[in-house]
């Protein structure tokens, strides 16, 4: 039995090593679905405030406790959100692809639906980090309030990429692009940069979808297969 069993588990990991590499940009018309807002509503405000005060570093500077105050109720949304349907049909697929999801969102829901590997573009709500120690992030489920400081007495701040601030994951999800044999792009408008210029690194033989509500204009649908329809009614198609 003992021969039997390793056989069977070197056919399962060449089998797994060899399943296609699924690689998916996610933005927040999927968490949107959870009851999250989006990022920008038509009116150019975030949860009622301007971006600029709450989404770039000078906002920060400015008004640090507003900033940790917004970023406070942010994470209390996310807490009391759950998984949508899209979530778990993508976490699903881990069982007959190599998925890696890259997301723009900052929120959790594709750990808690069950995705293993997720690349976060923009930051994470829950941890939080010290300037002093930029490479150095400490997981939160509480506030962060004024005065909350690291060992070297500097403020912590969330862990969210703003306006104007480096992507420190891009060069990954670059690559990451570069190897997709199928790439899907799930509830973003593809008009935030970088991110939106993955797309461009997808190898031309490798099918790309676009599952959205409305579908972004783009300068070559050149292997392209369009989804017009929301997250949780287009994944479970699209797979």
């Amino acid at each position: 039995m003992g021969y039997y069993r390793c056989i069977i588990r070197r056919q399962t990991t060449v089998a797994m090593r060899n399943r296609k590499k699924l690689v998916v940009l996610s933005g927040a018309g999927i968490s949107a679905e959870s009851g999250l807002q989006t990022f920008r509503d038509s009116d150019g405000l975030w949860m009622g405030h301007d971006i600029a005060t709450v989404a770039t570093p000078e906002g920060y500077a400015t008004n640090p406790e507003l900033v940790l105050q917004f970023y406070n109720m942010r994470r209390r949304e996310v807490a009391s959100a759950k998984p949508n349907p899209a979530h778990f049909a993508l976490a699903a697929m881990e069982a007959e692809y190599d998925v890696t999801i890259i997301t723009q969102n900052i929120d959790d829901l594709h750990e808690r639906s069950g995705s293993t590997n997720v690349v976060h573009l923009h930051g994470e709500i829950f941890k939080m980090f010290s300037p002093a120690f930029p490479n150095e992030f400490i997981k939160i489920e509480g506030d962060i309030q004024m005065g909350n400081c690291c060992g070297a007495g500097i403020q912590y701040r969330p862990f969210v990429v703003w306006f104007g601030e480096a992507v420190p994951m891009i060069e990954k999800a670059i690559e990451l692009s570069r190897s997709a044999d199928f790439f899907a792009v799930i509830g973003t408008s593809l008009q935030v940069y970088p991110a939106a210029s993955l797309i461009e690194f997808v190898p031309p033989t490798s099918p790309v979808f676009i599952i959205d509500k409305k579908i972004p204009y783009l300068h070559s649908s050149t292997g392209i297969i369009k989804i017009e329809m929301s997250a949780t009614e287009g994944v479970p198609v699209f797979r």
